[in-house]
């Protein structure tokens, strides 16, 4: 069996993120059983993709009465840990998964206003003792362990790429994983301007987050319709509004909203204006500059493990006629797990490819006489687009096919 490692992220003294390898996991809807387990109920492929039992320091008030059954982290460049505990329904991909988005809003963006360098977001967090709560279930008030210091996140709104809520794009268990985790960075990082004292580390950027949220509540952007007015008074009392607003750009920004089909035009469950990323920068002005090098990536920085429940062709690029690609078309690194024969077709961002225990193949966009293609040592595979802004510099490992318009390279 190939065993595919999940890529370091390049934290640049900003964070350590707790590299791991491909396993056939987990543990809830969808997903298989796991097996050899080790004295700790935990498997080995669990252990190699960076999930512990709940620390000893933290099982008191994680404990196993609770649920809480595993653990992970991102550390900081302070030696501290940014924690992530997780309930035994959710599944280890999803917990992978929510640590790298995590890793994702940390990672440093060379050359943005605010990003180039995010270790004293990283080490903020750590000091404001920034906890994520994987739940179980959903945000229905009868889980107790809701009631903890952290920032919660239930496993009913955890997508991961390749699960059929993903590629169904299904709103009942909508992809809420970027708003919670961003709100975690945000209060306990990136920091809440009119409190009695600021905690973050950017308050010039949480300056801009305010003008802009201003403004669009102001002209009717966001906190759209009457039926929100309680919610919108609510935030305005507990000091939120600000969080939320900018929670909505960035899933918009990010394709979250593009396959919903509640509204043709606004996001964020039709409360603001712009659906897709275009609209942003059209109809939110001001939003659109806090996206653009700012902070945020313009792609998916993580390596997306898909889930071993899929079969047949993962889009990178943006196909109407597969409601998920509204939000894989950012992603950039993906890797296959479990043994069905599923394969990736390529987008622009120079993407890394890594395929499972099954037969892979990788597709791309024109005839083979327009690429270079490179076999290095290791079984990794280099191909090159030689046609502008299409396919870019691809990097295969563990594939068997690479499909052109006019012909398939066996590898």
């Amino acid at each position: 069996m190939k065993i595919g490692c999940l890529s370091p992220l390049v934290m640049a003294l900003a964070i350590m993120s707790l590299p791991g390898c491909n396993s056939n996991s987990a543990q809830s809807a969808g997903h298989s059983n796991q097996t050899a387990v080790n004295s700790n109920g935990l498997s080995a492929q669990t252990l190699e993709l960076g999930i512990t039992s709940v620390p000893e320091n933290l099982s008191v008030t994680f404990s196993s009465k609770l649920k809480f059954n595993r653990y992970t982290k991102v550390m900081a460049s302070n030696g501290k840990a940014i924690h992530i505990v997780a309930q035994d329904k959710l599944s280890d991909n999803q917990i992978v998964r929510a640590r790298s988005i995590l890793e994702h809003y940390l990672a440093p963006y060379s050359g943005s206003v605010y990003g180039a360098n995010k270790t004293a977001i990283a080490n903020k967090m750590t000091e404001n003792n920034a906890t994520l709560l994987l739940l179980n279930g959903s945000d229905d008030g009868t889980n107790p362990a809701a009631e903890l210091d952290g920032q919660p996140l239930y496993q009913n709104e955890i997508q991961v790429e390749g699960h059929s809520w993903y590629i169904n794009q299904n709103y009942d268990h909508r992809d809420a994983a970027f708003e919670e985790i961003l709100h975690m960075v945000h209060d306990y990082g990136i920091g809440v301007d009119q409190n009695e004292r600021f905690v973050g580390a950017l308050p010039a950027y949480q300056a801009e987050i305010r003008s802009a949220q201003v403004r669009a509540l102001t002209d009717n952007l966001w906190g759209i319709g009457s039926g929100n007015k309680a919610w919108i008074q609510e935030l305005t009392a507990e000091n939120s509004l600000s969080q939320e607003y900018l929670a909505a750009v960035v899933d918009s920004f990010y394709g979250l909203w593009g396959a919903w089909s509640g509204s043709n035009t606004n996001g964020m469950w039709g409360l603001y204006i712009a659906k897709t990323r275009a609209e942003i920068s059209s109809e939110d002005m001001l939003g659109a500059q806090l996206m653009a090098n700012k902070f945020f990536h313009p792609y998916l920085t993580y390596n997306a493990r898909i889930d071993e429940s899929f079969k047949g062709d993962f889009s990178l690029r943006l196909d109407p006629k597969k409601p998920y690609t509204h939000h894989s078309q950012y992603l950039k690194d993906v890797t296959l797990t479990g043994s069905n024969a599923s394969n990736v077709i390529v987008n622009q961002f120079d993407n890394k490819i890594t395929g499972n225990s099954g037969t892979n193949k990788v597709l791309f966009s024109g005839n083979s006489s327009q690429y270079i293609i490179d076999k290095q040592q290791d079984g990794i595979v280099v191909i090159t687009d030689l046609v502008d802004s299409r396919d870019g510099v691809n990097t295969v490992n563990d594939i068997e096919e690479l499909v052109f318009n006019d012909v398939t390279v066996f590898l």
